[in-house]
């Protein structure tokens, strides 16, 4: 059943899910998927742990052309050296590209020098470039293979080198508004952007989060009975009162949320669908 919000709550939300990211992957037809956003909708491309950097370059050049505004990440592991970093600067320099995000990446063992996102962040901070805004990643549900503490630890040495963060994706409202408190508290003002799994196919959810850097989140969630069983009402998964549950937090003057960064697992048209179907149920 889905909570009745107060005004200001509403009125957040709507905003929030206009602003939105979607975040998809470089795959066959994707620019086409695309067409069902608006031109200067925001798009993030995500760094396959196969395909590499070039893939995400080159899909955020070709979205870029077409007016979407970007924001490629860039994942450690993917980064062989110093030299190949600068190479990957200069090209997002031409392409005009004010917004990156860095993640340690998918990538079994890195290409080169580069194993974890904070190593990266530090060079790309000693580098000459024109990114205004750099994200980075953060777990407020937790990671199956690394402690609570060392975690918020991580995201304290790297706060100084970005200018926001970007969730997990994120199925429980209350950890993820404790999380926000938490953070505030121990001094971490970046405005985050939370992880939101868009419209998706319950079997695409399961199956193509272990591929595209998702995953940490899927494997937590085999822990958590209550989402499993959120997740086997039907064939499609959508955030309704998940997104309505997280509301109450983002009122809260304490906690500092940007918007909504949309996993939609490139099921563009289904999420979008569900968030103009969220937007007009709110107005």
């Amino acid at each position: 059943m889905t909570l009745a919000l107060e005004k200001v709550e509403q009125d957040i939300l709507i905003h929030d899910l206009r602003e939105a990211y979607m975040e998809v992957f470089p795959s066959a037809g994707i620019e086409q998927k695309l067409e069902v956003l608006e031109p200067n909708s925001y798009v993030a491309v995500t760094c396959s742990p196969t395909k590499g950097v070039d893939e995400t370059l080159e899909l955020s050049e070709r979205l870029i052309d077409k007016g979407f505004r970007v924001t490629p990440h860039v994942a450690a592991k993917c980064v062989r050296d110093r030299q190949h970093l600068g190479d990957i600067m200069a090209r997002l320099r031409l392409l005009g590209v004010e917004s990156l995000f860095v993640p340690g990446g998918d990538r079994p063992e890195p290409l080169g020098d580069y194993h974890t996102a904070y190593e990266l962040l530090r060079d790309i901070h000693d580098s000459d470039h024109n990114i205004r805004e750099i994200g980075i990643g953060a777990h407020p549900e937790g990671h199956p293979d690394v402690a609570d503490d060392v975690l918020m630890a991580e995201l304290e040495k790297k706060q100084p080198l970005a200018q926001y963060i970007v969730t997990q994706m994120c199925f429980d409202a209350d950890r993820l508004g404790n999380w926000l408190i938490e953070i505030a508290e121990r001094g971490i003002d970046l405005p985050v952007w939370i992880g939101l799994p868009g419209a998706i196919e319950r079997g695409r959810l399961l199956r193509t989060s272990m591929r595209i850097g998702v995953g940490d989140s899927l494997r937590f969630l085999r822990k958590k009975s209550n989402v499993a069983a959120e997740l086997m009402k039907s064939s499609v998964y959508k955030p309704d009162e998940l997104i309505h549950a997280i509301a109450a937090y983002q009122a809260m003057p304490e906690t500092n949320v940007a918007g909504y960064h949309l996993f939609c697992f490139n099921q563009v048209e289904s999420t979008e669908n569900w968030r103009n179907e969220a937007i007009r149920s709110l107005q």
